[in-house]
């Protein structure tokens, strides 16, 4: 059955296909970390932050990769809480390499959390950054912004709702649903946007893929109750 609260946000036939509640390191095997990240879990939620200093510019980027491949048409809920600001957060969605190939494909370039490796590489996906507050700007005027790749083409963006780390007292549920060429996103059941691939102006139509975490350092956040429905 699906979760009350994302009840409504998701087509009424569809059921979980997969759950990981990221409590512990065996809820992880099999995960592929890109770039230099290191993973905890002292609540039962999976803590994630880069080992590298922020200086070291995008170098010090994570990427956490689960490794089922999802169907075209998903709804993804995860929780979120950010532990320290400044950094920015982002999910991977429908991700596969060049020409169709399995994201982590040997014949792939590398990729080690350097995001120009993620939207000009040997990959395409969608990309939702949820929490924006890395540079001064973005901390200015908080907005979720949705990106399509191969390419960084902005297609969709909306409010931020999320307040900051100091003023956050539980986690926040993130839920992504894709059904055809359809795309929205909400924070604890709370539209931010939504928007139609019309699969010429910005490349084909993204199917199914891979999904995974990324962060920008400094950036220091919890993830927890990974959910995905399909038909």
């Amino acid at each position: 059955m699906q979760d009350a609260g994302v009840e409504g946000l998701i087509p009424e036939a569809w059921q979980p296909i997969y759950h990981n509640p990221l409590a512990s390191t065996s809820d992880i095997a099999g995960f592929q970390m890109e770039g230099e990240g290191a993973l905890s879990f002292p609540l039962q939620r999976m803590r994630l932050e880069s080992t590298i200093s922020a200086e070291a510019g995008q170098k010090a980027n994570v990427v956490l990769w689960c490794p089922e491949e999802f169907p075209a048409d998903i709804a993804a809920s995860w929780k979120f809480r950010p532990l320290r600001e400044p950094g920015l957060a982002i999910l991977f969605i429908a991700a596969k390499g060049k020409g169709g190939k399995d994201l982590f494909d040997p014949a792939l370039a590398r990729r080690t959390g350097e995001y120009d490796q993620y939207h000009h590489g040997q990959m395409d996906t969608y990309h939702i950054s949820y929490f924006r507050r890395r540079w001064v700007e973005e901390r200015e005027f908080h907005t979720c912004n949705l990106r399509k790749s191969y390419g960084f083409h902005l297609v969709a963006q909306g409010a931020d709702p999320l307040p900051s780390v100091s003023d956050m007292t539980e986690p926040y549920r993130m839920l992504v649903v894709k059904r055809g060429p359809v795309l929205s996103f909400a924070i604890n059941e709370l539209p931010v946007f939504t928007w139609i691939d019309d699969g010429d102006t910005n490349g084909p139509l993204l199917t199914g893929g891979k999904m995974g975490f990324r962060q920008m350092a400094p950036l220091i956040a919890e993830y927890s109750d990974l959910t995905v429905y399909g038909q």
